[in-house]
């Protein structure tokens, strides 16, 4: 059984359907990655994952013994997150303290071993008010890991990083889908680093949706728009 199933699924906002005919798996070890115009309904459908917004037709399953609280959430960067007034380790283990109170020894080694894959241990007694924004996005993903051992939710996660940054973060992300065996599903406008390294693309607004692998979109129409092309889209 699929880690998570979307079936048909349709949401709108005060009556009016906003993203509809939405069907899809991911198994243990997928790297999904959500593509689309702006407006086309990734952050609406992120919301669903996360059960934030109920679609008004068809359903989102949770399966493989996988429960919402064990799903690691990375969202986009604001500014309330450059100004979490904490430490680096601080930030890391609050993924783990929003489930409970005190922390054991193994939730400490979890934490700690996060920030290794990661690469941040070095600086992990620094302010993260103090970090750049690479470093900021390690730390917040270091976090959601702290959550979870399966499923790894990521909106736009190189938003705002210079290419080489990004290019860096995009690895570790690989690292964690391939070493970890953590899926991913990963909204992203980056088409050509999301064929590189998704196994899968789900491509919003288009009809029908397109989902499928990535060589398979690169040659249709929206693919080629996407990935640099002049089209009307």
């Amino acid at each position: 059984m699929a880690l998570l199933s979307v079936k048909d699924a349709a949401f709108a906002y005060d009556g009016l359907v906003v993203l509809s005919g939405v069907t899809f798996d991911v198994n243990p070890g997928d790297y999904l990655c959500i593509v689309g115009e702006n407006g086309s309904g990734k952050s609406t459908l992120m919301k669903g994952l996360l059960r934030l917004v109920k679609p008004v037709r068809g359903s989102i399953r949770l399966g493989e013994g996988l429960s919402q609280d064990e799903i690691g959430y990375l969202p986009q960067q604001n500014l309330t997150q450059r100004d979490f007034p904490a430490s680096v380790k601080e930030v890391v283990e609050s993924g783990i303290r929003g489930k409970q109170l005190f922390l054991s020894h193994a939730d400490r080694q979890r934490a700690q071993d996060m920030m290794d894959l990661l690469e941040i241990s070095p600086f992990k007694h620094r302010s993260f008010m103090e970090l750049s924004g690479g470093q900021r996005q390690r730390v917040l993903l270091a976090r959601a890991l702290c959550a979870t051992g399966k499923l790894l939710l990521l909106d736009e996660p190189t938003a705002g990083l210079d290419p080489v940054v990004a290019r860096d973060l995009y690895k570790l992300i690989e690292k964690i889908n391939q070493e970890q065996g953590i899926a991913i599903i990963m909204i992203s406008h980056d088409v050509h680093t999301a064929a590189l390294y998704a196994s899968t693309i789900l491509h919003l607004r288009q009809t029908p949706l397109f989902y499928g692998k990535p060589d398979e979109y690169l040659n249709t129409y929206h693919g080629q728009c996407f990935a640099g092309g002049v089209c009307d889209v």
